[in-house]
């Protein structure tokens, strides 16, 4: 437990609750998954970059994905999301089957995400990329359109709830600047606001903290946090174990596409099987009288190679 367990929001113990006495492996049962996938593989050529048995997300709950570079966390969000088409399984989003749905459609349904690299629109206005996120706008119809009494009482609604969230995420004073002239950390703050827009049941960020000012580091770290305090669920990236261990309720271990490993952060950080995947395998074993004199014997390989002009590797061949 961490030192202010005393004053933890009551969403998050709930949170904590709901997986406590789980066991930590992979593709344990949740309590009440509100995303729950299957048997999900994606190949690019003779490459499988991603291969999913089976994984719950927790409703109400933070859940972290981590895994070293080259793992398949994005190419799994970018299945679950729409982005891309697997190549097996299935996955189903509040019991709702998902596979194949496009990604607009995804975010219909209330399952958003953000982006590695952010994907705000840099030549419209932020007020303009928020109001941008709103679903079922009358005034998206055409003929709609020429009759702006039909739409113009919403679009004043959506602009009043997108102020309200750019005052929460401290953008409203940069609401008419164009978007391409925020920093990184302020497109990530707008990425996300412009997410709630479509009032989202499940957030998921990939890589929330890349690129970011540490100065805008805590006010992104306690955004999210917030996201569990109203009820959303959020599944996000991260390299960064310091924010993992801080803000995650469950951490879920990904390497060479599949996952190895999930359980309650502390767990997940003294895995062997995590560390390994960190770090490589006897990466602190110490060598065996064989490996010691596999060495030596390729170092006085070297130097006698040297010694003579002819490279290492070269006469290694030829022998």
């Amino acid at each position: 437990m961490h030192a202010d367990e005393g004053t933890t929001p009551s969403s998050r113990k709930a949170a904590l609750a709901a997986f406590a006495g789980l066991p930590s492996e992979p593709g344990v049962p949740k309590p009440d998954p509100i995303l729950v996938v299957d048997k999900v593989v994606r190949r690019f050529g003779g490459l499988t970059a991603v291969n999913v048995d089976h994984v719950e997300i927790q409703r109400g709950s933070i859940t972290a994905l981590i895994g070293p570079n080259g793992a398949g966390k994005t190419t799994f969000f970018n299945q679950l999301t729409g982005f891309d088409t697997a190549d097996a399984g299935e996955w189903t989003f509040n019991g709702r089957k998902m596979n194949g749905v496009p990604a607009h459609k995804v975010a219909r349904h209330g399952m958003v995400r953000t982006f590695q690299l952010t994907k705000a629109l840099s030549k419209l206005t932020v007020m303009e990329n928020m109001r941008l996120g709103a679903q079922g706008q009358r005034g998206e119809n055409f003929f709609n359109a020429l009759i702006p009494s039909l739409w113009r009482g919403q679009e004043d609604e959506i602009t009043e709830r997108a102020e309200k969230l750019l005052a929460r995420f401290k953008l409203d004073a940069k609401s008419e600047d164009f978007a391409g002239s925020l920093s990184g950390g302020q497109r990530k703050l707008l990425e996300m606001a412009r997410a709630l827009m479509v009032g989202p049941e499940l957030v998921m960020l990939d890589e929330p903290m890349a690129g970011v000012n540490p100065a805008l580091t805590q006010s992104l770290l306690g955004h999210v946090k917030d996201l569990r305090e109203q009820g959303m669920t959020v599944l996000f990236v991260e390299h960064d174990m310091d924010m993992v261990r801080d803000i995650s309720d469950w951490v879920i271990v990904m390497a060479q596409g599949a996952v190895i490993s999930e359980g309650p952060p502390d767990t997940i950080m003294s895995d062997p099987r995590v560390i390994d995947a960190y770090l490589g395998a006897h990466h602190d074993a110490p060598l065996s009288a064989e490996e010691l004199e596999e060495q030596l014997h390729e170092a006085e390989a070297e130097l006698q190679a040297e010694a003579e002009g002819t490279p290492a590797s070269t006469k290694e061949a030829a022998e």
